[in-house]
């Protein structure tokens, strides 16, 4: 019953902050991070390196921070989120800076893109939806053959301070520990929907950063298919 109670007040105080409290959204990640937050997000940056001229989909932007980083690299980008409150403030954000790309207001568990339309897609310290079902499914659909997902899951502080181990409590209650149970875990989550899975733990100045790599997996060819193609080739 407590647990219940308990996780019913998170989803709302989370539904706050991410919707008629987006505008303090930037400052609690600060201060919940030690000020780390954007560098747990670009942890996801170095896995983006070889897609070439392919688009890149951000689920749940918020407040556009990232979508900065992967535009001044020229990388092309289309990003969603739910919350209009987000979408505003995303937009100002990369107006300020003199950057545009394509921001929509859209449910991650419904994508409106058609079959294998992104080289890679990218969500960093997402909610709940990660893990359903329907999203997982999309993520494979709009993903191009070998494409990847990226997924900052969760990050923890290391060391010690007062002030390190009270926001480790923070995380342990709303759920976003890390460690070798919550990395099995997010792998055991993410199986059984046409992606391979790998959990990759990321050292980043004081702090571990756990992703989850999902690759779309390229079709298999045949000895009867090389010949063909080889056949092909020489004709």
């Amino acid at each position: 019953m407590k647990r219940a109670i308990r996780n019913r007040l998170l989803r709302f105080a989370f539904h706050l902050l991410y919707n008629r409290l987006a505008f303090t959204y930037d400052t609690v990640s600060r201060l919940v991070s030690l000020g780390q937050w954007r560098n747990w997000q670009r942890t996801v940056l170095p896995y983006l390196d070889d897609i070439g001229s392919g688009v890149i989909l951000e689920l749940a932007h918020g407040t556009g921070a990232l979508q900065v980083d992967l535009l001044r690299a020229n990388c092309s980008t289309v990003a969603i989120d739910l919350s209009p409150n987000m979408g505003r403030i995303a937009r100002k954000r990369l107006s300020r800076e003199g950057l545009a790309t394509d921001l929509l207001r859209a449910d991650a568990l419904s994508l409106p893109f058609g079959n294998g339309s992104f080289a890679a897609v990218i969500s960093t310290f997402p909610a709940s939806f990660i893990l359903n079902k329907d999203c997982l499914v999309e993520i494979c659909r709009v993903l191009e053959l070998g494409g990847r997902a990226i997924i900052v899951m969760s990050a923890g502080l290391e060391g010690p301070g007062l002030r390190r181990e009270f926001i480790r409590f923070l995380y342990r209650i709303t759920g976003q520990s890390t460690g070798m149970a919550s990395s099995v875990a997010s792998k055991r989550a993410f199986e059984g929907y046409g992606l391979s899975v790998e959990p990759i733990d990321v050292e980043c100045k004081g702090s571990v950063v756990q992703l989850i790599m999902l690759q779309k997996p390229m079709p298999e060819v045949s000895n009867r298919d090389c010949n063909g193609l080889a056949i092909a080739a020489q004709a």
